[in-house]
């Protein structure tokens, strides 16, 4: 069975958008990548750090998936990573109401001797420092995947690009993939950030789809029109973790095979907003699924006939 290594933040979140909001509830990039890519025939394991405050239940619900968390650090006396935020009515946009870094602040990752040798490692958004010392710990994977973001940028920049340098696909989102080339136009802006270092650059865009660029060679994905968005909180991060477990899973790490990855990832993100968190994800099943890839063929084939 292949082995995809993930190492990202596993969170409480505390949700708010015009549709209602939550509590604390299970979070974290970390997370939401792991449920996405456990719909696959793969062994996963996360490499993380949570207070004793987090509860069992939400380590049941990951185990159960068969997400390995040897690489989970559990600080005795320590206070888990939280995020609060509240979404504006296009849901697009949001504020960042409070963020608690808690043990995140002194995280030290140790990837467990059994996933040293993961064929696939997906770099969630963290600290670049922690992204490589990762990198530092694995035996020559056959695919490394970074996602980040713009505080990054702004606060770490020199340090992202060494990561930047190492990897071979990135996935970032319209607004960095602008700001981290500084071109407007995503076309030169994924050319840009390929002489960088990665060899694929994917640029997501929200409910607009997805591009994947590699080379000269372009390939979109929309996103699948939905009657109803709920929280679209975790939606990227569910996007990676579709995206690395279908490569994993096939073991096909090819331009070609990354357009269908491409549309697994989007086809699981489409779920992850339908309702608060991490909720959707948990009782995926596979009939769903396959609907909605049907709904995501019939959306983009076609016939033409030439004048």
């Amino acid at each position: 069975m292949s082995k995809l290594l993930i190492v990202g933040t596993v969170a409480f979140d505390a949700i708010e958008t015009p549709f209602g909001k939550t509590d604390k509830v299970l979070g974290g990039a970390g997370t939401y990548i792991a449920l996405s890519a456990s719909q696959f025939n793969i062994e996963s394991g996360v490499v993380s750090v949570v207070g004793d405050d987090f509860p069992q239940d939400y380590l049941d619900l990951l185990t159960n998936r068969n997400v390995n968390l040897d690489g989970l650090e559990i600080v005795k006396g320590g206070k888990t990573f939280f995020w609060s935020g509240r979404y504006h009515n296009d849901m697009n946009t949001r504020d960042t109401l409070d963020t608690q870094l808690n043990v995140l602040a002194e995280f030290q990752p140790v990837v467990p001797d059994n996933f040293k040798d993961s064929e696939i490692v997906m770099l969630g958004n963290l600290h670049p420092a922690v992204q490589l010392s990762v990198m530092e710990q694995v035996n020559n994977p056959k695919l490394i995947v970074l996602d980040t973001m713009n505080f990054w940028m702004d606060s770490e920049l020199d340090l992202l690009k060494q990561v930047i340098s190492k990897v071979d696909v990135i996935t970032i989102n319209d607004e960095e993939a602008r700001q981290l080339s500084g071109e407007y136009s995503l076309v030169k802006a994924a050319r840009k950030i390929r002489d960088m270092g990665p060899d694929y650059v994917v640029i997501k865009k929200g409910e607009h789809g997805a591009l994947l660029f590699h080379k000269e060679e372009m390939f979109f994905a929309p996103a699948l029109p939905l009657e109803e968005v709920f929280d679209p909180t975790g939606a990227g991060d569910t996007f990676a973790g579709g995206f690395v477990g279908y490569l994993a899973n096939s073991r096909d790490v090819s331009f070609e095979n990354m357009k269908n990855a491409v549309i697994y990832g989007s086809n699981l993100a489409s779920f992850c907003v339908e309702k608060f968190g991490t909720e959707k994800m948990l009782d995926l099943n596979k009939d769903e699924l396959d609907r909605r890839l049907e709904s995501f063929k019939a959306l983009t084939q076609f016939e033409i006939n030439l004048a």
